[in-house]
């Protein structure tokens, strides 16, 4: 399992993935989950994935082989993002198809998926889901990002924080916590965590970090969300109910 989420904000874009594939008692791998395809002032275009780690790469490495002939539709000539979508989602689309029957014989789970993201020149920041079947959807200003993975013990933080005019600043700090947050629930998601940020109408990778298990800064977000977690709770009031007189119990006992 995985955890990846990708967020387009006003000002730019967050991207961040986990790097772990296995947890178990004595087996943990660590894979790299993002790639970029950065083509200064014309380009900037980040790619997540989760799911089968070989449907993934191959589907990545066939989208980067389309790119080394120029006289064809590849990532680095199509005119906008929802044409590399497209791209995407044939590439994972053809993996599938040709390893999926192998893999089922052996009953393993050949489902996959993809978050890109960036900026074309001529366009606006555009952030879609490709799905284990090829198709996608698009991030819209009532829902400005998407996860994959293991996904719901992040999602509350961000919902909470996250708006189409959140600073990025804001932002990736959201998005760490949601990363903490996962993690403390959740084995199969764990450090090192890639991290890069994206400034709108930039066509660069503004920031990029591999965040380790000695971060300080990463360390520091965790303690202090914790801390706070616990301040809060105990500020919390108690349940009026529990200083009022009880009213007799419906209950019936034999």
């Amino acid at each position: 399992m995985t955890y990846c989420v990708a967020l387009k904000l006003n000002s730019g874009m967050v991207f961040a993935s986990d790097s772990r594939t296995n947890a178990g008692v004595d087996q943990i791998a660590s894979f790299k989950k993002m790639r970029s395809f950065i083509n200064p002032g014309d380009r900037a275009i980040v790619i997540l994935s989760s799911g089968n780690l070989s449907i993934t790469q191959n589907a990545i490495n066939m989208l980067e082989q389309q790119g080394r002939h120029p006289e064809q539709r590849n990532i680095w000539n199509v005119e906008s993002m929802f044409d590399v979508a497209q791209l995407l989602g044939e590439c994972l689309r053809a993996v599938r198809e040709h390893d999926g029957v192998f893999l089922a014989q052996s009953n393993v789970d050949a489902g996959a998926n993809f978050i890109v993201g960036g900026q074309i020149r001529g366009e606006r920041m555009r952030l879609c889901l490709v799905y284990a079947e090829g198709n996608f959807i698009e991030a819209g200003e009532e829902t400005p990002y998407f996860q994959i993975g293991e996904t719901k013990y992040g999602k509350p933080i961000l919902d909470r924080v996250i708006k189409p005019d959140t600073p990025l600043n804001d932002a990736i700090k959201c998005v760490l916590v949601s990363f903490d947050s996962t993690m403390r629930s959740n084995l199969s998601v764990g450090l090192p965590i890639d991290l890069a940020c994206y400034g709108e109408s930039s066509f660069f990778l503004d920031l990029e970090q591999h965040i380790t298990q000695d971060d300080p800064y990463f360390s520091q977000i965790s303690k202090r969300w914790s801390e706070g977690l616990r301040g809060v709770f105990s500020s919390l009031p108690n349940p009026d109910w529990l200083s009022e007189p009880q009213s007799p119990s419906d209950t019936t006992f034999l």
